[in-house]
Order: structure tokens, then C-alpha cells, then sequence
């Protein structure tokens, strides 16, 4: 059964490629065997972006990957990182003004495609930029970031907040690469009343 339009809308002139235009997509799988598998619902990620197309986002993540780098982390982990910047840059313009200028002085030293330089001459790129608006920025939100959410935890190991007893009554001490400290120098342990 058709169901009657109400002719007094005026219907919205917009095609499907047009609403596509406003927004992008970073899209990723997690390795395999990665440790970060048993917590997330898929291998496969996508990050919506809103101020940053896919490539500009791409240059974003390998840029924070030069700062940060830790082979074994995913994607998904870094993608993070960019999230919060693109959530930035689409709510502040200076924010945004930022990150497109380092954006595109990168692709100028690229000739076009800073992705598509070796590796270590990107490096030497990312060194050059220490100090700069840009460089800053992406260091500053990467570590607010990139080391303080559940997927980083897991992949270091690090146990996150463990309630309020913290680390004395759930094996805090669970360092295989420090030998243990003789009694004497370790002091009581607080009890509970």
C-alpha cells in the first residue's frame, strides 16, 4: 500500500553522495592474534570522522605512531588518538586550523603524498616539526589519549583502576623483571578495620 506525501513539505534536495560528503570513514582491522581481540566485538573498526577526510586522518595516525611507537599496538588503539583530535578540530577552529597546516606542510614535504615516503625520511620529518603548533598538539592529546583508555590497558598490561582497594589486595606485585625486595625493606601492610 502507497501512502499519500504531504505535498506542503518541500522535499530536501539532498542525494545520498552529498550526505557522504560530510562525513568519512577510517577503517581498520585488528592483527591477528592480537591481544586485544577477546575484549572488542569485531576484528574490523571504523571511525566516523567529521573535520578529517580518511587520508588526512591516516596522516594523523602514522604521525602519532612516529611519536609513540610501539609495534605490536593496533590500529584501533591509535585511532583513538585520532578520534579526539577530529572531535577537536570539528568543534574548534584554531584546533583545526592547526592540524590541517601540519597536515599539508607534511604532503608539501611529500611532494603530495607524505604517506607514501620511506618510513625513515618520515621520521626525520616528524623530528623536524618538534616544537611546532602541530607537533605539540598531536603529542599532548596522544598521550591523554593513547595511554589512558581500556584497550591500552589491556595490551600493556596495566591493570586500570582496581576499585578502592587498589593494588595491595589484587597481587600489585606482579613484576617478573624486578627481583623481590627483602623484608626489611619492605614495610607493613595496611589492613582494613
Amino acid at each position: 500500500m502507497l501512502r499519500k506525501t504531504d505535498s506542503s513539505r518541500a522535499p530536501i534536495p539532498l542525494t545520498r553522495r552529498e550526505m557522504l560528503q560530510g562525513s568519512s570513514l577510517l577503517i581498520g582491522v585488528l592483527s591477528a592474534g592480537s591481544a586485544l581481540a577477546p575484549f572488542v566485538p569485531s576484528r574490523t573498526w571504523a571511525l566516523e570522522l567529521s573535520a578529517l577526510d580518511d587520508g588526512q586522518a591516516r596522516i594523523v595516525m602514522a604521525f602519532i605512531k612516529h611519536l609513540y611507537p610501539h609495534p605490536s599496538l593496533d590500529d584501533a588503539v591509535y585511532a583513538l588518538v585520532v578520534k579526539a583530535v577530529d572531535q577537536k578540530a570539528a568543534t574548534d577552529k584554531s584546533t583545526r586550523l592547526i592540524v590541517r597546516e601540519g597536515i599539508d606542510h607534511l604532503n608539501a614535504i611529500g611532494n603530495g603524498n607524505w604517506l607514501g615516503r620511506d618510513v625513515a625520511l618520515q621520521e626525520i620529518d616528524v623530528r623536524a616539526l618538534e616544537g611546532s603548533p602541530f607537533f605539540s598538539y598531536l603529542r599532548v592529546t596522544a598521550v591523554n589519549t593513547l595511554y589512558n583508555n581500556p584497550l591500552a590497558f589491556k595490551h600493556f598490561g596495566y591493570g586500570g583502576a582496581e576499585g578502592d582497594t587498589g593494588y595491595l589486595y589484587t597481587g600489585f606485585n606482579d613484576l617478573k623483571w624486578l627481583p623481590d625486595p627483602p623484608p626489611s625493606a619492605s614495610g607493613p601492610i595496611p589492613k582494613d578495620d
